[in-house]
This record gives structure tokens, sequence and C-alpha cells, in this order.
């Protein structure tokens, strides 16, 4: 999906990763994608097919809500994933990181994809000790990183931030290897390792 990040393979591949590892997904990835190359051909399967492709991905209501989506699509977009927040959000199964994510990989939108690695990014930056749990933090925190963004070539920096906090802004952090260590208040305060 990073090779080739159509507005289709972003949108399947981000609903495989919600629960799922990077190295799980990629098989299954490659396999739905020769099976359902399109979102109209998804629309046209069965639900069986799409529930036997998903097969070991667990959390099978993904897999439900996509056949439904990509049959909404098809039905009210003529098979084109539209692209404004509004849009996406009448898709079943699309979420806030999901629409951003969407918007910012596929569409190259100025949009913050915040999922859990990104939000424990940004309480240990800011050293927020706010719970990332509730919904009014989660919205802070996705208007801060929406701040973030610049304006030119903003995916970049989305991606960045979920790389960050997929493999150095850890639960156990590394800061020592961290590129935003010079600028981090959790790591200048010693906090770190207890955020968020």
């Amino acid at each position: 999906w990073r090779e080739e990040p159509t507005p289709y393979a972003v949108w399947v591949s981000e609903v495989m990763l919600q629960q799922t590892q990077v190295a799980v997904v990629i098989p299954y990835f490659l396999r739905w994608m020769e099976k359902f190359p399109t979102i109209e051909v998804l629309a046209k399967a069965s639900i069986e097919e799409v529930v036997k492709e998903w097969e070991g991905l667990g959390y099978y209501s993904r897999a439900r809500n996509l056949h439904e989506g990509a049959r909404f699509v098809l039905t009210n977009y003529s098979g084109i994933l539209p692209s404004t927040e509004k849009q996406l959000k009448e898709i079943k199964g699309l979420g806030d990181y999901t629409v951003g994510a969407i918007r910012s990989f596929a569409f190259h939108q100025k949009a913050a994809a915040v999922d859990g690695n990104v939000l424990r990014v940004l309480a240990r930056y800011y050293c927020l000790s706010d719970d990332i749990c509730k919904t009014k933090t989660v919205k802070e925190m996705r208007n801060k990183a929406q701040d973030l963004l610049p304006e030119d070539e903003p995916w970049l920096v989305s991606e960045a931030l979920i790389e960050l906090g997929a493999t150095i802004c850890s639960r156990t952090p590394k800061c020592h290897a961290c590129p935003l260590n010079y600028s981090c208040r959790a790591f200048a305060e010693g906090k770190a390792a207890e955020l968020p």
C-alpha cells in the first residue's frame, strides 16, 4: 500500500492494520487486492467470499464494514472513494483516524492521522499527563497534530509521527535514538517513560 497508495489500497490497509501488526497484514493485503482489486469488485462479491478472505485476521466486523462500505461507495460515488472528511465519514467503519489516514496518505491532503502511536508521541513531546483515552484529550491531540503538519507534503509528517511512535517512541521509549529528543518536554523533564 505504500508502493501504490491508491485510495482503495490505503482504505483496505488501514482497516486491516486496526488491531493487527504490519507483518501479519502484508500477505492478507496482497491476497485481498488480488481477489478484490477494485471497490466495484469488492462491492459485488458475496459477504461469504469477503469473510473467507479475511479468515485469520479476526475482528470480522472490519471485513463486513469494508464490504458494506464498498457497496455504499459504488452506489453513491460510482465506485470512487471520496476525498472529503464529510463524505468519508458517511462510510461504515471509518472513524477519525482512518478518515485522516485516507485523506493524508491517499489524497495527500493536510489531514492528521492520529492513532495510538501518535497520541503517545504527542503526550511525551508536549509532556501532557491528560488521559489519552478520553475523547476530549484525543480531540486536543488531533488539533495539535493538525497544527504540526506543514503545507508542503504534510502526509510525510503524518507518516513520520506514526512511525516514530511505532519504532522509537514506543511503550518503552528509546529517547537516545529519537530525532526529537532535543525538543521533547518529557525527555527534558525525565518523564518520557511515565507518559502517557
